[in-house]
């Protein structure tokens, strides 16, 4: 089984690969197809968890100020209602009270790094909301309970930013800030060296953890994906680079054989 942590940086990643779009691409002709895929984005931040059951879900463009291109891009994916109607049961008999979403659309979250990965929107996609309580532990419990849905051949999505200073960025700037370098150095440590206890403390742990995330959504979808993943898994890194000055676009990939 394997489920994936990937960072989405800025909008504007969808008209700009750098690295991490390539590298993406090369992912998703490497990986078996999935059944459908499920995301968990910060761009769906919910009180309780909520799954998204629409059959065709419209491209949500939740950002402002870009260029007009941006607001072109569409992500015609559809939906897998019966798989996402799985997610809401084991969600429920986790006790987690999710709730159904029936018209809810794919965030930027989900569809950015989603044109590379599988591009012409040829697989189905259906998202799960990040809930505005999660902590780093009950992050990774989410991954946990959603976890069975591998088996129906679901690919597991945590989509963020491996840094994530909105404050700092310098558009256009390839000078990469060093605390965003040191933080994303320890995590890549941590993934490759398997120490899940670790990466579940990075936010506490980490070189300048508060410096490279002032807030806590965008880290949290990397410990939805390990937790899906499992305790025996395998990380490895796909290499982003990094954009705009201090946003990481580093992306892993946990498998668990």
């Amino acid at each position: 089984m394997t489920s994936l942590f990937v960072s989405h940086g800025a909008p504007t990643f969808a008209l700009e690969p750098g690295l991490a779009g390539p590298a993406l691409s090369q992912l998703g002709t490497e990986l078996p197809r999935p059944t459908a895929v499920l995301v968990v984005s910060p761009h769906w931040m919910t009180q309780e968890v909520q799954v998204g059951l629409s059959e065709v879900p419209a491209t949500i463009h939740d950002f402002r100020g870009f260029e007009p291109a941006m607001y072109e891009l569409e992500y015609p994916a559809h939906g897998h209602p019966s798989l996402a109607k799985k997610a809401l049961s084991l969600l429920d008999n986790a006790g987690w009270k999710p709730v159904a979403d029936a018209q809810r659309g794919l965030d930027h979250g989900a569809w950015v790094p989603l044109t590379y990965l599988y591009p012409g929107a040829s697989v189905p996609v259906f998202q799960v909301s990040l809930p505005a309580n999660l902590d780093s532990q009950s992050a990774y419990q989410l991954g946990q309970v959603l976890a069975p849905l591998q088996e129906e051949g679901v690919l597991i999505v945590g989509s963020g930013s491996l840094t994530h200073n909105l404050y700092e960025v310098r558009w256009r700037d390839n000078n990469s800030a060093e605390y965003a370098k040191a933080f994303s150095q320890w995590v890549r440590e941590a993934v490759l060296e398997n120490d899940q206890a670790r990466l579940i403390n990075t936010l506490a742990l980490a070189p300048h953890a508060q410096r490279a995330h002032p807030t806590t959504e965008h880290f949290l979808p990397l410990l939805v994906a390990l937790g899906a993943a499992g305790p025996d898994a395998r990380g490895s890194v796909l290499e982003g680079g990094i954009e705009h000055g201090v946003l990481s676009m580093d992306s892993f990939i946990f498998r668990n054989a």
